[in-house]
C-alpha cells in the first residue's frame, strides 16, 4: 500500500527563495528609488505579493505536513494558500489608501478568503480517483 504525503519543505524552498529575492528586493527599489504614482503604486502592490507569497510559502509548507489532511496537498495547492496570504496583505493596504479599511472589513475579506480555500479543498476531496492497482 502508497502512502501519500504533502510535499517536504526542502522541496518548496527554491521556488519561496525566488519568490522572496525578486519581491523584496523589487519591494525595496520600488520604496528607494521611485516617486509615487500611478504605475508605481501598482508595481508596488504586486512586488508586496510577491514578497509575502515567498515569505509565507515554507511556512506553509510546514503547516500542510504537520497537519495532514486527505488529500494531501499538492505543491499547487501550497502556493495557492500562500498566495491567498500574499494577496490579504497588499489588498488591506490598498483599502487603506482609500479610506475605506476597517476592521471588521478585514475580517469579513480573511473569513471570505479562507471559505474560498475551504470550497475548493472540498472540491478536490470530492473527486472520484479510482486506485489503480495493475
Amino acid at each position: 500500500m502508497e502512502t501519500h504525503s504533502s510535499p517536504r519543505v526542502i522541496s518548496i524552498l527554491p521556488t519561496a527563495a525566488i519568490l522572496m529575492v525578486v519581491g523584496w528586493a523589487g519591494l525595496l527599489a520600488v520604496i528607494t528609488l521611485t516617486d509615487p504614482s500611478g504605475g508605481t503604486r501598482w508595481l508596488l502592490f504586486f512586488t508586496s505579493v510577491l514578497a509575502l507569497t515567498g515569505t509565507v510559502l515554507p511556512l506553509m509548507a510546514f503547516l500542510n505536513r504537520r497537519f495532514p489532511s486527505n488529500p494531501p496537498p499538492t505543491q499547487f495547492v501550497i502556493v495557492r494558500q500562500a498566495l491567498w496570504f500574499g494577496l490579504y496583505l497588499p489588498t488591506l493596504a490598498w483599502l487603506q489608501i482609500g479610506r475605506v479599511f476597517t476592521p471588521a472589513l478585514a475580517l469579513l475579506l480573511a473569513i471570505g478568503l479562507i471559505i474560498i480555500e475551504w470550497l475548493l479543498r472540498l472540491r478536490e476531496r470530492s473527486q472520484w480517483k479510482p486506485d489503480r492497482k495493475a
